[in-house]
C-alpha cells in the first residue's frame, strides 16, 4: 500500500510549481480571484518578499500540493490508499480525499493563514537529539510550565511552542550534549493554548461549509488516527491549538502495512521524517477496541519504544514530487530484499546463486541519487574550455545522470551562452551542474561567474581546484538558505567539491569559516541570517576524492584515498552533528567496469569520469585530438607543468603519445627555474625556442601578451624580467591548448591535450567492438553501459567469493 503525504509550513521555496502553473491555468485563476493577488508572481518572483509570511505561505503552499497531486494522479494513473498532511499539509491531504473541493479548501486556508499571522507574543523552537521523555522531563523541571510539545515530527525531533519569553528562558535547559536547541521564525505560539482565541474564530467560520464523504482515509494530526465525517470541522479547529503528532500518525500507517510514503509539493522534510521515524520505531500497536477506523479526539502521543527497531519488511520514506522517482522506491525494495535473502543464507546455508543479483540502478548512494533526481550514480565532470560540453550536459540530463559544463578557460558570454542551452534542452527536474574552477589570482573574476551561476539559477557546481573556502564559494552557498520546520536548514544551492588532500576536504566539510562570513556581512554580500544559518551547514553537499587523472593532478591514489576520505567525513560529521549525510564519490582511472566497482567496494557513493569523455561525440574538443585519444593504451600519458599554475610548480597529466607538449613543457619549467629573465638564456636555446617551439620571436609573444593585460599589469612585467619571462611560457601553453581544441593541420606535435590512463583502459575495454570507434561513443551510452557492467562484475565477485567461503 501507499501513502501520499502533504509537506505543512516552512517547505515553501521560491520557485515552486513552475511547471504547475501553465498546466493548471483554470485553478490558478480561481486561485487568484479568491487571494486577490498573482499566486504566480507570489511564488516565483516574490517581489514584496512575502512568501515567507503566514497569510501568504498557507494559501500558496496549499495550491501547489493540490497541483502536484493532481500531476501525480494524471502520470501514476491511481489514487493512494492513504494520505495526510502535516499541519497545514493536512487540508491539502482532505482535499485528496474528495472532502472538499479547491476553492472551499483554498478559503479555508486563507482564513487559517490570517488568524495565524495575526498571532503575536509567542515562539517556537526546535528541539533535536534527544527522545521524548528528556524532553517532557526539561520542560516539567524548568519551571516554565506553559511551554508544550507542538510537534512530534520524529523520535528525535520536536518543536515547542510558547510565550516568547518563556522560550528564550528554556533555551538555557536544553544547553546539554546532543542536543540541538533552534528557535524559529515564527510570531506565534502555534498548535498550544495561546491560540484558542483563533480556534474559536476559526471554528465559526467552519459551521458555514458543509463537506462531502472521505473517499481516501485521511489520518489526521490530532489524533494520529484516521478522520470520521462527522467531526472534520471539530478536528480542523482542534488542529490549532493541538500538537501534531507525525510520528504516531506514520507509525499507524506502518501498522496498516503501509510500505511506500511519496511526498506531494516542495522539498523532502517529511520524507527524512519518516526514515528517522521507520529507522527508530515499530509500527503502533493498537488497542484491540480500537478499529482502524476509528477515531479519538485529543488523544496524546502513545509512547515509542526506544529500543525498537525498523522493519524489516516496506520501504524507506522517499521523496515524490516528481513520480518518476518511484524507481528510487523500487531499488530501495531491492536492497532490503538482497538483505532478507543474505541474512537467510547465513541461517540456512542457501547457495549463492540464491542472492538476488545487482542492477546498474542499484549502486551508490539512493540519497545522492535521489536529491540529483539520477537514475544512476554516475556523473561526468567538467572539463575545460567546454570539452565537456553543453551537448554532453544535456545528454547527460536526460539519461538520468548527471555532467558538469567544463567553465574553465570561458569567458562570461560563453558561459552563459552554454546554461541558456543546457536549460532550454532540459526540463526542470532533469539534473545537470556547472563547473566551478578555483582562480586564486582573479577573485573577482571568480565572483563575477559566480555571480552568473546565481543568477542564472544553476543548482549545482563542480568546485574544482580550490585550496580553501572563498567568498566566491559562500556566497553561492547562502543563497536559498533558510530554516526548515523540523528545525534543521537547507539551502537551494548545492556544490560537489573535488577534492584530493584531507585539508581541503576538511574546508569543505566545515560550515564557512566565520571570519569570512563576518566581512561579508559588513561588506553587505550575505546577510546576518545568512551568515549564521551557514555555521549549521558544511560548504559541501557532497565530496569527490579525485585520485591521479587527467589535467591538474596530486597523483593520489584511490586504495589510500577513499578510506581516508570516508574516515575524515565520519569525524567531521559527528562533531557538528550534521543531520544529513555527506556522500563520498570517486573520481580519477575510472574508465572500465573493474574500476568502477572497485570504487564502489571502496565506499564510493557515487562515481565521476573525465578522461573517457573527451573521446566522444558530445566532447567540445577537434576530431584530430579524437583520432590521436582513441589509440592509447594506459602508458600513454605523462606529466607536464599546468599552464594556469607554472609558477607554482603544479603539474598536470596529458597526452604524451604522438606529441612533443610534454618534453617541451618540461624544458620551459627547467629554463624557469633556472634563470632570472629571459636574457639569461643562452643564445642556441633561445634560438630553439622561438624557431622550434613558439615560432616567433620572445618580443612578439610579449607585445600579443600585453593586449590582455591592463596597465598597471604591464608595468609591473616591465620591471620584473622573471615574470616576464613566465607569461613568455605561459603563452606556450595557451597556444597548445587552442592547437589541440581547433585540431590545427601540422601542429599536431604541439597539441596539449589533457588526459589520464584511464581512457588507455576505456580504449583496451571496447577494442573490437563498435565503441572501438569514437564516433560510435556517446557519453550517456558509455555512462549506462559502464554501470552496467559493473553490476555484472560485482554480482561475479559476490558469487565467487560465496563459493570460496562455502568450501
Amino acid at each position: 500500500m501507499i501513502a501520499y503525504v502533504f509537506p505543512g509550513q516552512g517547505s515553501q521555496v521560491k520557485g515552486m510549481g513552475q511547471d504547475l502553473f501553465d498546466k493548471y491555468p483554470d485553478i490558478i485563476g480561481k486561485a487568484d480571484k479568491i487571494l486577490g493577488y498573482s499566486l504566480e508572481e507570489l511564488c516565483l518572483i516574490d517581489p514584496k518578499r512575502q512568501l515567507g509570511q503566514t497569510q501568504f505561505t498557507q494559501p500558496a503552499l496549499y495550491t501547489i500540493n493540490v497541483l502536484t497531486y493532481l500531476e501525480a494522479i494524471k502520470i501514476v494513473g491511481r489514487k493512494p490508499d492513504y494520505v495526510a498532511g502535516h499541519s497545514l499539509g493536512e487540508y491539502s491531504a482532505l482535499f485528496a480525499a474528495g472532502v472538499f473541493d479547491f476553492e472551499t479548501g483554498l478559503r479555508l486556508v486563507k482564513k487559517r493563514g490570517e488568524l495565524m499571522g495575526q498571532a503575536t507574543g509567542g515562539g517556537m523552537a526546535a528541539v533535536i537529539g534527544l527522545n521524548e521523555s528528556i524532553v517532557e522531563e526539561i520542560l516539567r523541571k524548568s519551571g516554565f510550565a506553559n511551554v508544550k510539545i507542538a510537534n512530534y515530527n520524529s523520535p528525535k525531533q520536536f518543536v515547542i511552542s510558547g510565550r516568547i519569553a518563556d522560550i528564550d528562558g528554556i533555551a538555557d535547559f536544553f544547553d546539554i550534549p546532543d542536543a540541538m536547541f533552534i528557535p524559529l521564525n515564527v510570531s506565534g505560539a502555534f498548535h498550544s493554548q495561546y491560540m484558542t482565541q483563533a480556534k474559536q474564530t476559526f471554528a465559526a467560520y467552519l459551521d458555514q461549509f458543509k463537506f462531502a464523504e472521505i473517499a481516501i482515509p485521511v489520518i489526521s494530526n490530532v489524533s494520529a488516527r484516521p478522520y470520521k465525517r462527522k467531526i472534520i470541522k471539530q478536528v480542523l479547529a482542534d488542529q490549532m491549538t493541538n500538537p501534531v503528532n507525525w510520528t504516531e500518525s506514520i507509525r499507524y500507517l506502518m501498522r496498516l502495512g503501509v510500505a511506500e510514503y511519496v511526498e506531494i509539493g516542495p522539498g523532502n522534510v517529511l520524507t527524512k521524517l519518516i526514515q528517522q521515524i521507520r529507522q527508530q520505531t515499530e509500527p503502533l500497536v493498537i488497542k484491540e477496541d480500537e478499529s482502524s477506523n476509528g477515531h479519538k479526539t485529543g488523544v496524546g502521543p502513545v509512547p515509542i519504544k526506544r529500543d525498537s527497531k525498523p522493519p524489516d519488511s516496506g520501504l524507506r520514506g522517499v521523496k515524490g514530487k516528481d513520480i518518476g522517482e518511484q524507481c528510487f522506491r523500487r531499488q530501495d525494495n531491492e536492497k532490503q530484499e538482497m538483505m532478507r535473502e543474505e541474512r537467510s543464507r547465513q541461517q540456512h546455508g542457501s547457495k549463492p546463486d540464491t542472492i538476488r543479483r545487482i542492477t546498474a540502478t542499484y549502486l551508490g548512494d539512493d540519497g545522492f541519487k535521489r536529491d540529483y533526481n539520477l537514475k544512476y550514480a554516475y556523473l561526468t565532470g567538467g572539463m575545460y574550455r567546454g570539452i565537456a560540453s553543453k551537448e554532453m550536459v544535456a545528454r547527460m540530463g536526460k539519461a538520468g545522470m548527471m555532467g558538469f559544463f567544463g567553465t574553465g578557460g570561458l569567458d562570461i558570454h560563453e558561459i552563459e551562452a552554454a546554461i541558456i542551452y543546457i536549460q532550454k534542452e532540459l526540463t526542470d527536474r532533469q539534473p545537470y551542474g556547472i563547473n566551478f574552477l578555483h582562480n586564486p589570482t582573479k577573485p573577482k573574476a571568480e565572483e563575477q561567474v559566480i555571480d552568473l551561476l546565481i543568477k542564472c539559477g544553476v543548482r549545482n557546481i563542480e568546485a574544482a581546484a580550490f585550496m580553501n573556502i572563498t567568498y566566491a564559494l559562500i556566497k553561492y552557498r547562502a543563497q536559498g538558505i533558510r530554516r526548515n520546520p523540523d528545525g534543521t536548514v537547507s539551502t537551494d544551492n548545492h556544490i560537489i567539491a573535488k577534492i584530493s588532500r584531507p585539508e581541503v576536504a576538511e574546508s569543505f566539510l566545515s560550515p564557512a569559516p566565520k571570519s569570512l562570513t563576518e566581512k561579508m556581512v559588513m561588506e553587505n554580500k550575505i546577510t546576518r541570517e545568512q551568515a549564521d544559518l551557514l555555521m549549521e551547514i558544511p560548504m559541501a553537499d557532497d565530496l569527490c576524492a579525485e585520485a591521479d587523472s587527467g589535467g591538474p593532478t596530486d597523483a593520489g591514489v584511490a586504495y589510500a584515498m577513499m578510506p581516508t576520505m570516508i574516515k575524515l567525513r565520519d569525524e567531521i560529521v559527528k562533531e557538528y552533528k550534521y543531520p544529513k549525510k555527506i556522500r563520498i564519490g570517486a573520481a580519477g582511472g575510472i574508465g572500465t567496469p573493474e574500476a568502477a566497482a572497485a570504487a564502489f567496494i571502496l565506499g564510493a557513493d557515487f562515481i565521476l569520469t573525465g578522461s573517457i569523455n573527451q573521446c566522444t561525440v558530445e566532447a567540445g574538443t577537434s576530431d584530430a585530438v579524437k583520432d590521436l585519444l582513441q589509440q592509447i593504451n594506459i602508458q600513454d600519458t605523462d606529466y607536464a607543468p599546468s599552464g594556469d599554475m607554472f609558477e607554482m610548480g603544479a603539474r598536470a597529466q596529458v597526452l604524451r603519445r604522438g606529441v612533443f607538449f610534454p618534453a617541451r613543457a618540461n624544458k620551459l619549467y627547467d629554463l624557469y627555474r633556472q634563470f632570472d629573465s629571459l636574457d639569461d638564456i643562452d643564445e642556441k636555446t633561445k634560438k630553439m625556442l622561438q624557431e622550434r617551439y613558439f615560432k616567433r620571436t620572445f618580443e612578439e609573444i610579449f607585445e600579443e601578451v600585453k593586449t590582455y593585460c591592463s596597465v598597471d599589469e604591464i608595468e609591473k612585467l616591465e620591471r620584473s624580467p622573471k615574470q616576464k619571462m613566465a607569461v613568455v611560457f605561459k603563452w606556450y601553453f595557451n597556444r597548445t591548448t587552442n592547437l589541440a581544441l581547433t585540431g590545427s593541420p601540422g601542429q599536431q606535435v604541439d597539441y596539449q591535450i589533457q588526459c589520464g590512463p584511464a581512457l588507455g583502459a576505456f580504449n583496451q575495454w571496447v577494442k573490437g567492438t563498435d565503441l572501438e570507434d569514437w564516433r560510435n561513443r556517446h557519453v550517456d551510452e558509455i555512462g549506462k553501459k559502464l554501470m552496467e557492467e559493473t553490476a555484472e562484475i560485482l554480482n561475479q565477485r559476490i558469487k565467487q567469493l560465496y563459493v570460496c567461503t562455502a568450501s
